[in-house]
C-alpha cells in the first residue's frame, strides 16, 4: 500500500528526498507520517501531516531542516530533508493512519494502520 524511495548515500549538509507513493485508499485516510529507526535503537517520529487540511508537525531535532509536504495528484508524501547530519542516519519508513486524534497522536507508532518498507539514509561525517 505505500511504496517508499529516495534513500541513499550524502555528506554532511547535503540533501536528499525521499517520496512515499500510497493507494488511493490509503491516500483518502486521515494523516500520514515519516518515522526513523537506527541501528540498536527505537524507531521515532519525525515529521506528519494532515491530508485534508496540510498540517504539519516535526520533531524538534529535524524543524527547520525538514519539510514534509503532500502531492495529492500523484497521491504521494514526500520528505525534503536540507542540512543533513550524521545523526539523521537510519532507515526511513513512511506510514498512512485512519485514525483521528490531535497533532500529538500522530507522533505515535500505534496511530498509524499501514507502513511502507523502509529506504536506507546514510550521512557520512
Amino acid at each position: 500500500q505505500l511504496q517508499a524511495s529516495g534513500g541513499g548515500l550524502v555528506q554532511a549538509g547535503g540533501s536528499l528526498s525521499l517520496s512515499c507513493a500510497a493507494s488511493t485508499r490509503t491516500f483518502s485516510g486521515v494523516a500520514m507520517g515519516w518515522f526513523r529507526q537506527a541501528p540498536g535503537k527505537e524507531r521515532e517520529f519525525v515529521a506528519h501531516i494532515s491530508l485534508s487540511t496540510g498540517m504539519t508537525g516535526y520533531t524538534d531535532s529535524v524543524k527547520g531542516r525538514f519539510t514534509i509536504s503532500r502531492d495529492n495528484a500523484k497521491k504521494m508524501v514526500n520528505l525534503q530533508m536540507n542540512g543533513l547530519k550524521p545523526e539523521d542516519t537510519a532507515v526511513y519508513f513512511c506510514a498512512a493512519s485512519s485514525q483521528y486524534g490531535d497533532t500529538s497522536y500522530y507522533t505515535k507508532p500505534h496511530a498509524y494502520d499501514d507502513w511502507g518498507q523502509g529506504t536506507q539514509v546514510t550521512v557520512s561525517s
